[in-house]
């Protein structure tokens, strides 16, 4: 890599990058920030500090970094083959293997993987694969999937209309037909105000789906999607009643179940799948991120015996894929990933020992000033940003408290992500007790920096 000084790199930065779901015109006045290496949980900028990444990244580097089983994975395929199709009807050793693999991770169900480069090519496949499925069936007008405000499912054409971002809809003409939305199961926003208990809250946020059902007509309804833990949209935990009332609404209306692991799979939630968490049962899961932790781009879905028996056994092409279907080096990686994953038992890890230990630990956060709620699932985690927390009163959007608050968490060396008045974090899978003591440390460091902020400026008058 060529040496130059942070300043350098910056206005090279400026010059040449469009960098993802950024105003571009900022970003060049501000500068970016250089991320120059990495080891475990941390990393280091281009003037030499050291930042604890409570992100892994973008939620995928569960195994931490520099894990030589993968680095060396990737360059032995490289040497042996560097790529090939699956078109023509060819496949590589990696692809199969790995396909193997994900059929004994995964819930039983599934035993066939559709291999994508992404997670959003994933979510584009699925609305794809969903409405083959049904026009096999001799159901070719059940088209509809259902989905839920502020999900995330990509940001491609099909994966963006899936989800639920108003500001991404807002760009582009979007959700394109057929795709519609319910609300999303955040109890803070919409069961607290009314009293509700969560688990009360839960049943209620479930039955949305079926009045939608029933408003569209259960013969036009095809699937629905949903993260088992919605991150993007803040790490919005569903009460425990909400995705066993789902399965039963689904089942009721012969509507097919899609959960998108992209976030939630490969142990983020103390299982290796959220639907396990939350004890549902998907026809179709997507996946990417954590199958590679990160290393290099790899995405799929996971394909249920109800999907793949149809199929299979109805014959005609699937007139769908990519490229990088399979890529065998991405494959390679996905392996090592994996078998690494299970050497370490990182998901008993989480299960038992780091995600227990994170939920205590954050709870304390609870009686700081600012949070008005504190909750975790696994190796997720999420603090509500609140004026006051007696009244439930949040601050003015225009106040922006969450990237005031990750202002500080930069400065002081954590990466802690910001939605709206939501301060998340997803860590390393490979974190300590102790590297959680010292995130903590961090997190409580800049809430204090933040109170300070809203008590000088005002705010909480």
């Amino acid at each position: 890599m060529t040496t130059r000084t942070t300043e350098q790199w910056q206005a090279a930065d400026a010059a040449h990058f469009l960098h993802p779901f950024t105003d571009f015109k900022a970003l060049a006045d501000k500068g970016s920030r250089i991320i120059t290496r990495a080891d475990n949980i941390y990393l280091w900028d281009s003037e030499g500090r050291k930042v604890l990444d409570a992100m892994s990244g973008l939620w995928c580097v569960n195994v931490g970094y520099g894990q030589r089983a993968l680095v060396d994975a990737a360059a032995r395929q490289m040497q042996e083959l560097p790529f090939y199709n699956a078109f023509f009807q060819t496949a590589t050793p990696p692809a199969i293997e790995l396909a193997e693999l994900l059929a004994e991770v995964t819930p039983p169900q599934f035993q066939h993987v559709f291999f994508s480069g992404s997670g959003s090519e994933g979510n584009d496949t699925v609305v794809r694969m969903v409405r083959r499925y049904w026009d096999l069936r001799g159901q070719p007008q059940r088209q509809v999937i259902i989905s839920r405000k502020n999900a995330y499912h990509g940001s491609t054409m099909a994966g963006a209309s899936l989800g639920g971002m108003a500001g991404m809809h807002a760009q582009g003409g979007l959700p394109i037909p057929g795709i519609v939305h319910i609300e999303q199961p955040y109890w803070w926003q919409h069961g607290r105000p009314k009293g509700l208990t969560r688990d009360e809250f839960g049943l209620v946020a479930a039955g949305w789906l079926e009045e939608k059902i029933l408003e569209l007509g259960a013969d036009q309804v095809a699937a629905f999607i949903g993260e088992p833990v919605q991150g993007a949209g803040g790490v919005i935990i569903p009460p425990a009643t909400y995705w066993p009332e789902i399965q039963r609404i689904c089942d009721k209306y012969g509507v097919l179940v899609v959960s998108d692991e992209v976030i939630c799979g490969f142990g983020r939630t103390g299982h290796w799948f959220g639907c396990e968490t939350f004890g549902f049962r998907p026809d179709l899961m997507t996946f990417a991120k954590g199958v590679t932790s990160g290393y290099v781009p790899l995405g799929g879905v996971m394909v249920g015996d109800r999907v793949a028996k149809v199929l299979i056994e109805q014959g005609g092409e699937f007139a769908h894929g990519y490229t990088y279907s399979g890529h065998p080096v991405a494959c390679a990686v996905a392996l090592a990933n994996i078998q690494l994953m299970q050497q370490l038992d990182l998901v008993t890890h989480v299960h038992d020992d780091v995600g227990p230990y994170l939920a205590q630990a954050y709870a304390t956060l609870r009686d700081h000033p600012l949070v008005g709620d504190a909750e975790s699932c696994g190796l997720m985690a999420a603090l509500l940003l609140i004026k006051d927390k007696d009244q439930g009163t949040p601050f003015p959007e225009a106040v922006e408290i969450g990237m005031v608050c990750r202002g500080h968490c930069f400065r002081e060396g954590l990466i802690m992500r910001a939605v709206g008045e939501r301060m998340i974090i997803a860590p390393p899978l490979v974190i300590t007790r102790s590297q959680i003591d010292e995130m903590m440390v961090l997190i409580r460091r800049c809430l204090d920096l933040t109170l300070a902020d809203a008590q000088r400026q005002g705010w909480l008058a």
